[in-house]
């Protein structure tokens, strides 16, 4: 079962890993940061070696976003991300795993997890 893991952070603080640069991040002690970042690098690498990783992206800031809609065969570009929220999409994950418990485990080792939200959607197929 593939899931995409959707990973949201605050575009005020946009770097990554983003968990590192949030006001909560940047507050931890340098041991803190670094063991958020282990953890990371942890993750992926299990997920690579059980065969369960398919991608994982970071995103650029969401002020380069660009939004296309086509209305009445007219093209219409706006500048800046579809939505106005205070979170914004930092990066994906796509999964594929043999439970959805396991897709949420996934999820919830995801630093941002712990700061913003892991969105987690199974992939049509």
């Amino acid at each position: 079962m593939k899931y995409l893991l959707l990973i949201h952070s605050n575009p005020v603080t946009w770097g990554h890993p983003s968990f590192l640069h949030t006001e909560e991040g940047r507050k931890l002690p340098k041991s803190a940061r670094e063991m958020l970042a282990a953890q990371l690098d942890k993750l992926l690498t299990e997920l690579a070696e059980r065969g369960e990783l398919v991608a994982a992206e970071p995103l650029a800031a969401p002020h380069q976003t660009k939004v296309v809609r086509v209305r009445d065969g007219v093209r219409a570009t706006t500048d800046g991300p579809y939505s106005e929220a205070k979170e914004q999409l930092a990066g994906v994950f796509i999964v594929d795993v043999d439970s959805p418990e396991r897709a949420e485990e996934i999820a919830a080792r995801i630093p941002e997890a712990q700061y913003y939200a892991v969105e987690l959607r199974p992939v049509a197929t």
